[in-house]
C-alpha cells in the first residue's frame, strides 16, 4: 500500500490555519499540524518542518520574503534598503539547509536575483557602487551550494561579464568565483559548458601575485573544473579539461610558488598544479619551471605546516611519475627533509600517510634514490612511522610499499630493517589488516623473511598451449 503524502503548501496552509484561527504560536502551530498529520498515517518525508514562520501571517519566512521580491522586481521599486533587506533574509534561509535551498529555487527565486544583477550592471555607478551587487551575489552562493542544477546560460554570462568588469572590487570577484565553484561541483555538464565558454580568458588576469585571496578562489576554480564526481554521466571530460588548463596554467602557478610565503596559498598553488599535471610533458614542464626547488625549499621554511606539507608531499609524488623528475626530486635533496617532515609529523596520520606514499614512489624500481633515503637513516623512522599507527590501514599499506621498494633492489639494507623490528611491526599489521595482507607479504618477503605465500590460482586450462 502506498503510502499517503501531501505537498508543503498544504503542510503550511495548516499551520497557518493554526497560527490564524487558533492563535497558536508559530512552533506550537508546526507541533500540532505534525500531529494532526501523523495521526491521519500521512508520511511528512518530503515536508520542511523548520520553516521560520512569521507570527502575524502564519506564512513562513521565506515564502514571504520570496513573493515580496517578485513584487519589487514587477513594480519596479527603487527602494534599495528594503531590496538588501529581502536579500538579507533569503540568505539567511537558505543557508539553513538543502531544503531550504531547493524550496528558494522552487520558487525561482534565483531568477529573481539574476534580474537584480543584471540591472545592476546597466547602472552608471556600477563599478563603483557595489553593495547590492554583493548582497545579491552572496544571496545565489546560498542558494547554489549543493544545487548546481540551477546554473544556466544566463548565470554563466553574468559570471563573464563581473570578471570582466570588476577586476578591482575584490568582494565581487571573490563572490563571482565562489558562485563559479558551486556550479561546477557535482555537475559534469556544467562544467563542460564553462569550459566551452573560454571561462579561461577570464580567469587569467587574476592568477597573478597580486591579490592572494582572489588566487585562492581561481585555484579553487581550476581544481573544481577537472573534478569527476557526477555520477548522472558515464564519461566525463575531466583529463581534457585538466590538459587545456594545465597548458594555459601551470607554468605561471609553479612561478608564483616563489611569490608567496602564506602557507595556505602555497598549499593550494602545489594541490592545484599536482590536479593539472596529469601528463608527462606537464611533469617535465613543472620541472623545468622550478617547481622542485620552490616546493622543497617552502617544506623546508614551513616544516611545522601540516597542510603545505602534506600537498607538497602529494605533489612531488604525482611529479615522480616521470622517471627523469623523479631523479631530479631526490637529487634535489628531498630525502632529509622527507625524514624531518615525519619525525615533526609522527602523531599526524594524514602527513605520515602521504610521506611513505611519496617515498614508495621515488624509490620504486630506482636502487639509487634507495641508497640515498636509507644513507639518510629514514629506515628507522618509517618503522616508528608504521609503528606509531597500528589502527591505520592506509599507514600500514603505505609503510610496506615504501619498505619493499627500499629493500627490493637493496637486499644489503634488510639487517638495518629488521634491526628495528620491522618483521613484528609488519606481522602484527597482517593481522590487524588482513584487506592489504598482500602488500604486507611482499615487504615481509623482499626483507627475507618467512612468510606463506598463497597461490591465488591452482586450476587447470581447458586447453593446452602447443609447443
Amino acid at each position: 500500500m502506498a503510502a499517503k503524502v501531501i505537498s508543503q503548501e498544504t503542510f503550511d496552509d495548516v499551520v497557518k490555519e493554526n497560527i490564524i484561527e487558533f492563535s497558536m504560536d508559530p512552533e506550537e502551530a508546526k507541533q500540532e499540524t505534525i500531529k494532526q498529520f501523523e495521526a491521519q498515517g500521512i508520511n511528512l518525508a518530503n515536508i520542511i518542518k523548520d520553516l521560520d514562520i512569521n507570527a502575524d501571517t502564519g506564512k513562513p519566512i521565506l515564502n514571504e520574503t520570496i513573493e515580496q521580491l517578485k513584487l519589487y522586481l514587477d513594480e519596479k521599486s527603487t527602494d534599495k534598503e528594503k531590496l538588501m533587506d529581502l536579500l538579507k533574509v533569503i540568505d539567511a534561509e537558505c543557508q539553513k539547509s538543502i531544503p531550504h535551498r531547493v524550496l528558494a529555487a522552487k520558487h525561482e527565486t534565483h531568477t529573481y536575483i539574476l534580474k537584480i544583477l543584471g540591472q545592476q550592471l546597466e547602472t552608471p555607478d556600477a563599478i563603483t557602487e557595489t553593495d547590492l551587487l554583493e548582497a545579491a551575489l552572496k544571496t545565489l552562493n546560498s542558494i547554489y551550494h549543493i544545487q548546481p542544477d540551477i546554473f544556466d546560460a544566463t548565470a554563466l554570462t553574468y559570471v563573464k561579464a563581473l570578471l570582466d568588469l570588476f577586476a578591482g572590487k575584490e568582494k565581487v570577484v571573490s563572490l563571482t568565483l565562489q558562485w563559479l565553484q558551486k556550479s561546477c561541483l557535482m555537475h559534469e555538464i556544467n562544467r563542460q559548458n564553462i569550459m566551452k565558454a573560454d571561462i579561461v580568458k577570464h580567469l587569467k588576469p587574476y592568477v597573478s601575485k597580486e591579490n592572494g585571496k582572489v588566487l585562492r578562489d581561481v585555484l579553487a576554480v581550476l581544481r573544481f573544473l577537472v573534478l569527476d564526481d557526477d555520477i548522472r554521466v558515464e564519461f566525463g571530460c575531466a583529463h581534457e579539461h585538466a590538459r587545456q588548463l594545465a597548458g594555459e596554467f601551470i607554468v605561471t602557478l609553479t612561478q608564483l610558488l616563489g611569490e608567496f610565503q602564506d602557507v595556505n596559498i602555497l598549499a593550494d598553488l602545489m594541490l592545484t598544479i599536482g590536479s593539472l599535471a596529469v601528463r608527462q610533458e606537464f611533469c617535465v614542464a613543472v620541472d623545468e619551471a622550478g617547481c622542485i626547488k620552490l616546493v622543497l625549499q617552502a617544506m623546508s621554511d614551513n616544516i611545522n605546516s601540516v597542510r603545505l606539507n602534506r600537498e607538497a608531499l602529494k605533489l612531488l609524488r604525482a611529479l615522480a611519475g616521470h622517471d627523469a623528475v623523479k631523479s631530479h626530486i631526490v637529487q634535489g635533496g628531498i630525502a632529509p627533509i622527507l625524514k624531518e617532515v615525519i619525525h615533526t609529523h609522527m602523531a599526524n596520520e594524514n602527513v605520515v600517510s602521504a610521506a611513505l606514499a611519496c617515498i614508495s614512489t621515488l624509490t620504486l624500481r630506482v636502487k639509487d634514490n634507495s641508497k640515498t633515503f636509507f644513507d639518510t637513516g629514514i629506515a628507522e623512522t618509517i618503522v616508528e612511522a608504521v609503528r606509531s599507527h597500528p589502527k591505520s590501514k592506509i599507514v600500514q599499506r603505505n609503510g610496506a610499499w615504501a619498505i619493499r621498494n627500499m629493500v627490493s633492489r637493496s637486499r644489503e639494507q634488510c639487517d638495518t630493517w629488521l634491526s628495528y623490528g620491522v618483521e613484528d611491526v609488519l606481522n602484527a599489521a597482517m593481522v590487524d589488516h588482513p584487506s592489504v595482507v598482500t602488500d604486507i607479504k611482499a615487504a615481509l618477503r623482499d626483507l627475507g623473511c618467512k612468510v606463506e605465500l598463497k597461490e591465488e590460482w591452482t586450476g587447470t586450462a581447458e586447453k593446452k598451449i602447443l609447443k
